[in-house]
């Protein structure tokens, strides 16, 4: 390793050998070689990191090219994770560039993030940066979180214990993803291009901290800065247990989670509304599945049910279910719809519908009716 290319940060107070030697031996992972990525993978190679690897199946844009600053025109339809692996191995030729030009999905990203310190999450959607959060939790991989819209961005960092032991994920922060109708898109919206600059820099800025064990990292937080007020807000994350049965449990469940439907992005037409819950009870040969954890409330005693947890479905059999419909309930309708998908994919012969709004619908529902 040449010292003297590194010779301004080596000297600095607290720094020194000792921190470059860690960079040097670290391994970062960054997940999206656009807005975010491309400012982060610069300084990250400028800076020394020893691996790093990119991962992105896209190809560049012209539209890409006011705020990815890594490609040029002549770019145009080459592979991001390629064309910016070779453009920072030009930055520095001493590291190592590890291009992934795949989709990051349930079948690839356990093991590929499995080889990395730490993940920097640079994604422009909620069902990859759901699946990157499951994964560095099931891997216990620090990850540093950025997000960039219009004129305001945020970075923060997940899955790292601070000074008291405290660890949250991104899940904390979003327990669940808002409607695609909800959110608008950069491609929609627009962003100015200086500031995913600013948030990618920011993001790199924090692996640095962490992996050469400087500073106060942004641990459990997240910092909100707006370009146009030139203004920083910084926010303390908690855990937000009622959610952590969301996270899968094991690379199993991981691998059986479908993301692109948790966020809402593939629509199913197999909800009821509580009303034709209702006539079904009362009409037809039904089996109502309870798919919450044993003991939450609200209970049930209104009509028949059994409880089988969400993680305990795909192991679930119905083969000797004579009942016509079977109706999975949870609180919100959240789990009941999850594992609808799981069991639609063994039975998709069979009736299976997800109770709309969940228990507590129900029961606000006919509490109504009562009145």
């Amino acid at each position: 390793m040449d010292m003297e290319r590194y010779h301004r940060q080596i000297i600095l107070p607290g720094f020194g050998e000792a921190a470059q030697n860690k960079l040097q031996q670290a391994k970062i992972l960054v997940i999206g070689a656009g807005g975010l990525g491309c400012p982060a993978l610069q300084y990250l190679a400028a800076a020394g990191v020893g691996t790093i690897g990119i991962v992105d199946y896209d190809a560049v844009d012209y539209s890409n090219l006011h705020r990815q600053t890594l490609y040029s025109a002549s770019d145009v339809g080459k592979l991001k994770a390629e064309t910016a692996a070779k453009k920072i191995n030009e930055l520095n030729a001493d590291i190592q560039i590890d291009a992934y030009s795949t989709k990051l999905d349930n079948s690839n990203a356990l093991d590929i993030i499995a080889n990395y310190s730490l993940v920097l999450d640079g994604t422009d959607n909620f069902a990859t940066r759901y699946l990157v959060n499951d994964a560095c939790v099931l891997l216990d991989k620090p990850l540093i979180y950025g997000a960039v819209l219009r004129f305001e961005g945020q970075a923060g960092v997940f899955n790292l214990a601070d000074g008291a032991g405290l660890k949250t994920n991104y899940r904390d922060l979003f327990p669940q993803p808002p409607l695609p109708s909800d959110v608008p898109s950069c491609a929609g919206a627009g962003v100015l291009g200086v500031l995913p600059g600013i948030i990618g820099t920011l993001q790199a800025t924090e692996a640095l901290k962490i992996i050469a064990n400087i500073g106060k990292p942004l641990c459990n937080m997240v910092i909100t800065y707006n370009i146009l007020t030139n203004r920083f807000y910084e926010f303390t994350v908690t855990p937000c247990n009622k959610n952590n049965y969301l996270v899968p449990k094991n690379s199993a469940e991981f691998a059986a989670f479908n993301y692109d439907w948790f966020c809402n992005l593939i629509y199913n037409n197999y909800e009821i509304s509580v009303s034709e819950f209702d006539a079904l009870r009362l009409n037809e040969s039904i089996m109502v599945i309870d798919v919450r954890e044993q003991g939450e409330f609200p209970p049930i005693d209104e009509f028949e049910c059994i409880n089988i947890p969400l993680g305990q479905i795909t192991d679930y059999s119905i083969e000797d279910c004579s009942a016509e419909n079977i109706i999975l309930i949870c609180q919100s309708g959240k789990r009941s719809a999850h594992a609808l998908e799981i069991m639609r994919k063994k039975y998709a012969a069979r009736r299976i519908l997800s109770l709309q709004g969940g228990i507590s619908e129900w029961k606000k529902h006919n509490s109504a009716i009562r009145k």
